[in-house]
Order: structure tokens, then C-alpha cells, then sequence
């Protein structure tokens, strides 16, 4: 039995999965069950930072496995406690605490929660607790129940009604949308500051300062989902601070990138003072009010410290400014009528694509077409959106790599 008659017969069809069954990798190469190399430009959708298997990351993972894999959050371990202090004092550089989850969905569960019981302290004029969450058209925030329905696309959200009340979503980057946009029960704002999902879109420095300027005269939460964006991807540590560096949020999301390639995310939350008795944000989540049988488990923090420090200590976040500003560069310089804009920041890459100049097949996108015809020719990439390409190398990939992928792609897109 072949894997993918083994899948078709076991495993729950879920995913629409390219006929590509991958069995090793090395760096920015996956190698499939015939022996094919490919170059990765997807990396797990910018999950693995360092690329596949590298080095540090393996070795943290095998000590830490012959050490301790998991034991309960009723305890303390001391890679959590590392894990928690790099992040904080090396890549968010803001007062806060952090909660270990499995994924992004939730990572962002948590901070709905968290904006929920703000709204139980700051409640409204009424003596009711705010609760209404507003996040942006286009925005993918998970799949879990709470996370989809802050997600702003309703094809995520068909056949799983009712959804959670509570959101309300506004087209992204608007700021007249924002004029009348709080309500009495708004509690605060979620957002991606580039989209992922959503087709590569980055928030401008005035609409996010124009979100910050609400939070402050309306007593709402800022929250930002850099579970794509964050960790160097978009060329600072946070991606925000790659837009607005000025704005100091409540809280933020991850996963992803974090763990270069282990099931990690996390939330944050300020230290800020949120009453006049000095209590702070961070402690509204207390004993009971959260938790994770998985979450910050020692083997995965353990693996997930050495991907942050290495991309620290190698300021892999500047590789990715410079290494995106090549790909721009180069794809701009060759006029194809295909491509209708690059979108994005650092190696959060989007291309967009002109859809009239694709013949597509039944169930077939413009974007899913050329991906797997960039397959084909030895790349894999992923899209974002039925009109954008999504390039997602490691933080690492050299010159030689952006090259080569270069080759490929210039060779496909030129085909229409």
C-alpha cells in the first residue's frame, strides 16, 4: 500500500494535498519517497525559521529528550522559564508574561479570553461586561471554534454556524471605517500586522497608529496575531515594530515561526497598569482562568529557545530584509504580465497574479495553478488567497537559494 493510499484510507480528508509524499530534508531541500529534490519555499507555511533539521535545533532536542520530555505545568522546568525570558527581554523588550499553547488558533483563543475578562474589569457604563472583539476583513486567525470566528472570511466559517457572537469585522487598512467603529460593548482590536491567509497584505503605520489612538481614548486592548509575521520574519523581531515601532500593544500572538518546527505557540500580555489600584493586565489571567496539558512542555521549549537565539544571535531578521528586497528587486525588474504586484514584508512574500491570463482547470485557483507548476520544476511554494503566490524560505536562505528559486520562478511565470 502506498502512503497516499494509506491516507485515503485512514486519514480524515481535511486537507487538499499536493500528490507529493515528502520523507527528508536538510536545510531549504526536501527530498520525496522517489528521491526528488526540492527547493522548500513553503517551510511548513513559515513554520521552520532555521530551515529543516538544523543543527542547533536537532541537538537541543535530542539532550533535552534524553533528559525530560514532559511533565505537567503543576511544576516548574527550567526551559519554559528560559524560553519566557529570551522572548522577553530579547525580542518583545516590553513588561509582560507569556502562556505556552500548541498553535496559533490557541494562541489566539487566549488572547479573545484574556480581551473577555479585561471587559469584566472595564466594563460598561451599564454594569454589563464588554466583549465585542473587532478584527478585519481578509484575516485568518485559526480554526478553532473562538479563533474562527474572529477569522474575517466567510469561506473559513461555512457550515460550522452558529459562530461565537462577538466580533465584528471592518475592512482592513481603512481608517475611515474605524471613525464610528467602537461601540459600548467594544472591548479592543485583533489584527495580523502583514495578513498571511488573506493574500499578503501589510497594515500602513497610520492605520495601525490610528487603532493605537483608538485603544487609548476608548480604554480597549490592542492585540496583534504575529503568528506568521513574527520572529524575524518581517524583518524586526516583532512585526509590528517593522511598521509602527512607536506603538506598545496589550498583547500578541505566535506559533509558527517560534519553534522552527515543534508544535509551540504562546500569547503575551502587558504589564501595563489597568486601574488606579495598579493592577496589571497580565494578572487578570490567574490561576484557573487557563491552561494547556501540552503547552511549554520541555522538549518543545527546549528546541524553541535555540530557534530564537539563533535567529538573534545570527540577526537572521536582517537576512530576510535583505534577502526579500532581492526577490522584489528581481521579479519587478522582469515586467511579466502575469504579475500584478508584490506584496509583503522581509520573507513574508507575496506575488500577485493576473487571473485573466490563466486557462484553470475545474477546482483550480490562478494561485494553486502556478504552484503546482512551480512544483514541477523542483519549488515549492504555497498560496494565499486564490491570486497570491506565498514565498516563505528559512530566515537563513542564502544568495545561492534566492537565485535558484529566482530561475524557477522567472522560467514558470513566463510561460503566461
Amino acid at each position: 500500500m502506498t502512503t497516499t493510499e494509506r491516507f485515503d484510507k485512514h486519514v480524515m480528508g481535511t486537507y487538499g494535498r499536493f500528490p507529493l509524499t515528502l520523507v527528508e530534508g536538510q536545510g531549504t531541500r526536501v527530498r520525496d519517497d522517489a528521491g526528488r529534490e526540492y527547493l522548500d519555499f513553503c517551510m511548513g507555511i513559515a513554520v521552520c525559521s532555521l530551515g529543516h533539521c538544523h543543527p542547533r535545533m536537532v541537538a537541543a532536542i535530542r539532550e533535552q529528550a534524553g533528559k525530560l520530555i514532559h511533565v505537567s505545568n503543576l511544576y516548574y522546568t527550567d526551559s519554559q522559564g528560559l524560553l519566557a525570558e529570551e522572548m522577553n527581554l530579547h525580542h518583545i523588550g516590553l513588561p509582560g508574561k507569556i502562556f505556552f499553547s500548541n498553535s496559533g488558533a490557541e494562541a489566539n483563543d487566549g488572547l479573545i479570553k484574556s480581551a473577555r475578562r479585561y471587559g469584566h474589569l472595564k466594563f460598561q457604563a451599564d454594569g454589563k461586561p464588554r466583549f465585542e472583539v473587532i478584527t478585519f476583513q481578509q484575516s485568518f486567525h485559526g480554526r478553532t471554534l473562538g479563533s474562527m470566528a474572529a477569522t474575517g472570511q466567510a469561506k473559513i466559517q461555512q457550515g460550522f454556524d452558529p459562530m461565537l457572537p462577538g466580533f465584528r469585522y471592518l475592512p482592513y487598512n481603512d481608517i475611515a471605517s474605524l471613525e464610528n467603529a467602537v461601540r459600548d460593548e467594544t472591548v479592543g482590536f485583533l489584527l495580523e500586522p502583514v495578513q498571511g491567509e488573506g493574500g499578503i497584505h501589510v497594515a500602513s503605520a497610520e492605520f495601525l497608529r490610528a487603532l493605537d489612538a483608538l485603544r487609548k481614548k476608548h480604554d480597549l486592548l490592542l492585540m496583534f496575531d504575529e503568528v506568521q509575521a513574527g520572529f524575524g520574519r518581517c524583518g524586526e523581531a516583532m512585526a509590528w515594530r517593522a511598521i509602527a515601532p512607536e506603538i506598545e500593544p496589550d498583547g500578541i500572538s505566535w506559533a509558527k515561526g517560534m519553534g522552527g518546527g515543534v508544535p509551540i505557540g504562546s500569547f503575551w500580555l502587558s504589564d501595563r497598569a489597568v486601574d488606579d489600584k495598579g493592577t496589571k493586565l497580565s494578572s487578570l489571567m490567574g490561576p484557573g482562568s487557563h491552561g494547556s496539558t501540552y503547552g511549554g512542555n520541555p522538549l518543545v521549549c527546549a528546541a524553541a529557545l535555540e530557534t530564537l537565539k539563533e535567529i538573534r544571535e545570527k540577526n537572521l531578521a536582517a537576512n530576510a530584509i535583505r534577502q526579500g528586497a532581492r526577490l522584489r528587486a528581481a521579479i519587478e525588474s522582469w515586467k511579466l504580465p502575469l504579475v500584478t504586484e508584490i506584496r509583503g514584508l522581509g520573507l513574508l512574500f507575496g506575488i500577485g497574479l493576473n487571473s485573466a491570463r490563466i486557462a484553470m482547470g475545474e477546482g483550480e485557483t490562478p494561485a494553486l495553478k502556478i504552484v503546482k507548476s512551480l512544483i514541477s520544476k523542483g519549488l515549492i511554494t504555497v498560496p494565499a488567497g486564490p491570486d497570491t503566490i506565498r514565498l516563505l524560505p528559512p530566515l537563513n536562505v542564502t544568495d545561492a537559494e534566492i537565485d535558484e528559486a529566482l530561475a524557477i520562478l522567472k522560467d514558470t511565470l513566463s510561460e503566461y
